[in-house]
């Protein structure tokens, strides 16, 4: 089993920042990817971010590149989006998320076996 843990989500204005962090815990969370999704009311959750716990190894969406930062911190278990340049339409609750390494699609939430409860992140214009 994998727990994770998200926090960091918040209201900001249309060119904020914030950080999301997912702390994780369980037997073989280090053997797995730790990816970032996000959905908004009425939408399909959304792929966002992803990096392999063992080398580091990212993968982020197109709409995020140049805004969106993911990263790992070891000694903490945990896994952290920074989020830069934030626009309304990041609105959504972002979910933190555990997986295998090799996955046939990343970007699928259902090749993610633990999922985090989901912080909100609402962007103003």
């Amino acid at each position: 089993q994998v727990q994770l843990v998200e926090s960091g989500g918040g209201l900001v204005q249309a060119g904020d920042s914030l950080r999301l962090s997912c702390a994780a815990s369980g037997r073989t969370f280090r053997s797995s990817a730790m990816g970032w999704f996000r959905q908004a009311p009425g939408k399909e959750r959304e792929f966002v971010a992803r990096i392999r716990w063992s080398d580091g190894i990212i993968q982020r969406a197109d709409s995020v590149k140049g805004r969106f930062t993911i990263s790992r911190e070891n000694a903490k278990n945990t896994v952290y989006l920074q989020m830069n340049s934030l626009k309304p339409e990041d609105t959504a609750v972002y979910y933190c998320a555990a997986g295998p390494n090799y996955p046939s699609d990343y970007r699928q939430p259902h090749q993610y076996d633990y999922w985090g409860q989901g912080t909100q992140v609402t962007v103003s214009s």
